[in-house]
């Protein structure tokens, strides 16, 4: 993590870079300020992933000897057959459709969205998946 978390503060060295370059250069406020605001992106990625790197072991990205079977095994636990993402997706489509159609249209999407964030992370609580 220590290489992933110099790259996004060598990224966000750049960007602070070309944010001036570019408000001195073209005098243009929406650019500017998200050229800045990416950097505080990149800075605050940056530093979650150097302060984070502190407290774990080395990971096989940090041994330049390291092969690509060093960093082989397990990366977590991930549901094969949940439906919620498709009920958030869904939910978020609707509210970002409310944005061109209307926001009134919000007012359904947000329950959509509502259940089915509550239904993802409680679905191993209840029912079959209980036990897991």
């Amino acid at each position: 993590m220590k290489i992933q978390g110099r790259m996004f503060i060598w990224l966000s060295v750049f960007i602070l870079i070309m944010a001036i370059v570019y408000g001195v250069w073209s005098k243009e406020p929406a650019g500017t300020t998200a050229l800045f605001l990416a950097f505080g992106l990149s800075v605050m990625i940056g530093f979650y992933l150097g302060f984070t790197a502190r407290r774990v072991d080395a990971g096989a990205q940090d041994d330049k000897e390291a092969d690509v079977a060093d960093d082989a095994g397990e990366l977590g636990f991930f549901s094969p057959h949940s439906w919620q993402p498709l009920m958030l997706g869904f939910g978020g489509a609707v509210a970002f459709l409310s944005i061109a159609v209307g926001w009134w249209l919000i007012y359904f999407a947000a329950p959509i969205i509502m259940i089915g964030l509550f239904g993802w992370v409680f679905e191993y609580y209840h029912g079959e998946n209980r036990t897991q």
